[in-house]
């Protein structure tokens, strides 16, 4: 069985492609990032703590999430647990790990951990492939896409070999949600991983995890070992003749790594650059081979769909966004953390009911799944959360983060910050985005510094952000592009006299 190392794969490499794939991480050369946080959940939460946000600006090394959102400006040397509630008729994610963590196997078991796994072995692959489909569940990691879809185009591929990928590289500044089902509840995702496997075919999975996560690898790494030690996972799982084995991968520090392509190329010890599509990892993933690739939080859905079934999962949320969702929230909300919502609940419930507004100055605008996403202005919150009804109004579900901002953040500075961490992180493969986000960082650089630039330059602007649009490969140029065009379309009053 091919084992994957901690670090890129690189023997197959010259010296000079070994150096090449060496830089494009952050965090490669570092034993664990025990950082100060510079995403932009603790950019808004700066003047909260203004010393921890100047030592985290002047660090070495750049980290734009540590997970620790709800008590920005984050520190890694803080550790501690956000609050976490169910706001919806069905505990599907948070209910397993609400009053405490989930620490090992014999806890898992006892909670009815691995029942869907044993379940499922009983009904045949096509079934359960169905029935994901039929549940309406769509992928909870960003572009929303059809679960069961993603599932059939895998077990429809004729190949002899197949993989389950779990993307547990949460790295959208303002998104703890996976970090905390990895910690609390690890053998969620290796029972779904499991079931995955067997519906479409594949005998081997890898989880993805991000270095700045370094609780939920120690959580990952005793789970596997448990897990095979009581036979969930190995060799003739449960006395049935399938198998199925998961290895856990490191990411070295790369926001990029998230994008699902980009992501099969870390694990292959390439440069992570985004692949052109199609082909569609389905048909050609990992290692050339049909893969399937899911997030945490869509994985953690499946044991409850199993044990449940399609139409109670699909009985919850509204039109085409079926289910729960988990939203965390920024420190800024008088009530941080984590809640289950049923699709459906406005913006503004969840700003005002579950968040109780916020700790200081009026509410100026809330990004959901940032920061490469569309604000919200206050007169919009009473949309809907759903996929169809926030793209309506230029936003996102994403991956549910919700970053709300007060009077403490200027428009020109969110911008500003939005752009340096896109720039920062661009894999470098489209040039618009390679060059075209650092040209407008340093434009609104200058705007904070003299408070205008000339009226060309938004022009300019404008059309760096028109092609960021219909040009980039993955989503990080196409959420820039929606990002600008909200807060130009939005706070226009602002901006106006930025441009002389």
């Amino acid at each position: 069985m091919y084992k994957v190392p901690e670090t890129p794969k690189l023997e197959r490499a010259d010296n000079k492609d070994r150096a090449d794939i060496r830089s494009f991480y952050h965090l490669g050369g570092v034993a664990e990032a025990s950082e100060l946080c510079q995403g932009t959940a603790c950019f808004v939460a700066r003047h909260r703590n203004p010393g921890r946000w100047q030592a985290a600006m002047s660090q070495e090394h750049r980290v734009y999430c540590l997970g620790s959102c709800f008590v920005a400006p984050a520190s890694s040397s803080e550790v501690s647990r956000p609050r976490m509630a169910i706001r919806s008729r069905e505990p599907i994610v948070l209910g397993p790990i609400l009053e405490a963590p989930i620490s090992s196997i014999s806890m898992s078991i006892a909670g009815g951990g691995y029942r869907a796994l044993e379940e499922a072995l009983n009904r045949p692959p096509a079934k359960l492939v169905s029935s994901i489909e039929l549940s309406g569940l769509r992928g909870r990691g960003g572009a929303g896409f059809p679960t069961g879809k993603k599932w059939r185009a895998v077990a429809e591929q004729k190949a002899s070999e197949k993989f389950v990928v779990a993307n547990a590289d949460e790295g959208d500044p303002g998104a703890y949600i996976d970090r905390f089902l990895l910690e609390d509840d690890p053998h969620r995702l290796l029972e779904a991983m499991a079931i995955a496997g067997y519906a479409v075919g594949a005998t081997q999975g890898y989880v993805y995890l991000r270095k700045e996560y370094p609780h939920a690898r120690v959580a990952l790494e005793r789970a596997l070992l448990e897990g095979r030690r009581e036979g969930f996972l190995g060799k003739r799982i449960l006395s049935n003749d399938f198998s199925f084995d998961v290895e856990l991968v490191i990411g070295q520090g790369s926001y990029v790594c998230g994008e699902e392509t980009a992501l099969l190329n870390s694990i292959e010890g390439r440069r992570p650059e985004v692949r052109l599509r199609p082909p569609y990892p389905s048909e050609c993933g990992l290692f050339g081979k049909p893969t399937l690739i899911n997030n945490v939080e869509t994985l953690a859905n499946i044991p409850w769909i199993v044990r449940n079934g399609a139409d109670a999962f699909r009985r919850l949320g509204v039109s085409n966004s079926r289910g729960t969702k988990v939203l965390s929230l920024n420190s800024l909300f008088r009530t941080p953390g984590l809640y289950e919502v049923e699709f459906g609940m406005s913006i503004r419930d969840i700003v005002e009911d579950l968040g109780g507004g916020l700790k200081s100055g009026t509410l100026r605008g809330v990004i959901i799944g940032g920061p490469l996403a569309g604000i919200i202005p206050p007169r919009l919150l009473d949309t809907p959360l759903g996929f169809e009804e926030l793209a309506r109004i230029g936003a996102s579900v994403g991956h549910g983060g919700v970053i709300a901002f007060d009077k403490h953040t200027s428009i020109a500075d969110l911008i500003h910050h939005v752009f340096e961490f896109a720039a920062y992180e661009s894999c470098g493969k489209c040039t618009p985005c390679r060059l075209g986000s650092r040209r407008i960082e340093q434009t609104f650089k200058q705007i904070i510094k003299a408070g205008q630039v000339p009226v060309q330059e938004k022009k300019e602007c404008m059309e760096i952000v028109s092609v960021l649009a219909t040009t980039s490969l993955c989503g990080l140029g196409t959420g820039l592009a929606e990002f600008a065009r909200s807060a130009l379309r939005h706070y226009a009053e602002e901006l106006e006299p930025c441009f002389r």
